[in-house]
């Protein structure tokens, strides 16, 4: 079977382009730079890791809702830090027709100075508590570093958690149940990942503190797919979330939010594609199974009713299946859903059809194994289960594996991937080992993070470990 130009291990960032590009998820030549075409592939994986996400929030009793896209310039002021966070991304409206505005708009670059001011309105007693909601919607940011599909871009298709409590404790239980959603989907998308709690001076505009979702990517880079952030009352005072409580005061709400992007996507692509392009895991492959007739002009009929009693039992057992009827080879039609990444193929052919058997062909091993048709069924939603499992596996031992935890930064230098060590407190300390590793600071692991060993730096005794790596 035909190949991608560029091979994965050689240059990882020119395969990545190419299989988004020869896969048709999206199409980059939208005239505005970092604003790429959804295809209705593309499309149709989001959409599915969108409903796991659904799943996720529903389970958890949080509440869909859909806030406006623009957000008026006397809303987003109310926070401080939160403006200098974003000031730089910002896309601004001035006009509307030939009218200039009253007051600036800007295109959300996230949505606490939209919503915020809403729940203020309606939130009005301890019973209104928790407020849990969530919406996916886009968001705008002015990227100025060079664009790429679903990694860098300038709109982004966001999943956001709003969240307001009684009290930081209560906040806090928010956290920790955010930590076990991202822990169900990701495994359900294949995706072992770490939690890192970001340095104060990387931290999200306006938290107290912020927990970030980091994949490794083959390339040895990390990408933060998600971060999750615990806010205390620094939204709530300046945009007047208060509630009555039990006793009759009037306090403030603490605050949590919870993201997510289409980098996803991205980290699909790049963990788990090979040089023949996509592997999709089962749960959110637009195309579980494919099935591919061998035609012969003798038994054309028969074997296509074959396949069309097969796609129907699939069906029924809630399987997403389609058979290519294309006048193309069957060789084209292997390398056409290979590239698409479609977890199982199956071969049904005159041969097959007198031994009444099907054989399933698994896209993430190659492996082809002969079943009685009568038992494809059951034989097929078992492998689609095993082919998660080793995609999952396949992940993990790989991040596993390029994560060091080490005393010194000579001993470092020369490691690819997530670097752990010693660190003081100090932000110089932790800004000067980036310059040394020319990568980035991820943070602290938010689990076995003790330390006993000196600084590399300052030679002072650590507080915790610190993770550095290149990042996207």
């Amino acid at each position: 079977m035909p190949e991608t130009k560029n091979k994965k291990d050689q240059d990882f960032n020119e395969w990545y382009n190419e299989i988004v590009e020869l896969s048709d998820l999206c199409d980059k030549r939208y005239p505005i730079k970092g604003m790429n075409v959804w295809r209705p592939y593309g499309w149709k994986l989001m959409n599915h890791v969108d409903q796991l996400i659904r799943e996720e929030m529903l389970n958890t009793f949080h509440d869909e809702v859909n806030f406006p896209l623009l957000i008026p310039e006397s809303s987003f002021k109310k926070e401080e830090e939160h403006i200098e966070g974003f000031g730089s991304e910002v896309y601004w409206i001035t006009h509307a027709g030939l009218n200039q505005l009253e007051e600036k708009w800007l295109l959300r670059p996230t949505s606490e100075t939209a919503m915020y001011p809403m729940f203020s309105l309606w939130i009005r007693s301890h019973a209104d508590l928790p407020l849990k909601t969530f919406q996916i919607v886009n968001t705008f940011r002015y990227e100025t570093k060079q664009t790429r599909a679903f990694i860098r871009v300038r709109e982004i298709h966001f999943f956001e958690a709003h969240t307001c409590h009684k009290n930081f404790d209560e906040a806090e239980k928010q956290i920790q149940e955010d930590k076990k959603i991202a822990n169900n989907l990701f495994k359900k998308l294949c995706l072992p990942f770490i939690f890192c709690k970001r340095p104060e001076w990387d931290k999200f505009a306006g938290a107290f503190y912020t927990i970030s979702i980091d994949v490794l990517m083959p390339s040895g880079k990390t990408l933060q797919l998600g971060s999750i952030h615990q806010y205390k009352d620094n939204f709530s005072k300046p945009y007047d979330i208060t509630y009555e409580s039990e006793d009759g005061k009037h306090n403030n709400c603490h605050q949590t939010t919870y993201g997510m992007s289409e980098r996803i996507l991205g980290a699909l692509v790049g963990i788990h594609g090979d040089n023949k392009g996509l592997i999709i895991p089962p749960k959110v492959a637009p195309v579980q199974v494919i099935i591919i007739p061998i035609i012969f002009k003798d038994k054309d009929k028969e074997i296509i009713d074959n396949c069309e009693s097969l796609l129907k039992q699939l069906i029924d057992n809630n399987i997403r299946a389609k058979i290519d009827k294309r006048d193309i080879t069957p060789g084209n039609k292997y390398y056409h859903w290979e590239l698409k990444g479609v977890p199982i193929r199956i071969e049904i052919g005159p041969k097959d059809l007198e031994k009444k058997q099907i054989v399933v062909v698994r896209r993430d091993t190659g492996e082809k194994t002969s079943i009685l048709y009568t038992s494809s069924i059951g034989y097929i939603i078992k492998e689609l289960d095993k082919i998660s499992e080793k995609l999952y596996d396949d992940a993990k031992i790989f991040l596993q594996k390029n994560i060091y935890r080490m005393k010194d930064i000579e001993s470092a230098s020369n490691k690819k991937g997530i670097i752990e060590l010693p660190w003081c407190g100090e932000e110089n300390c932790a800004q000067e080992i980036e310059n040394i590793l020319d990568g980035n600071t991820l943070g602290e692991p938010i689990e076995n993070n003790l330390c006993e060993h000196p600084c590399p730096i300052c030679n002072k005794k650590a507080t915790t470990w610190m993770r550095y790596a290149k990042s996207y």
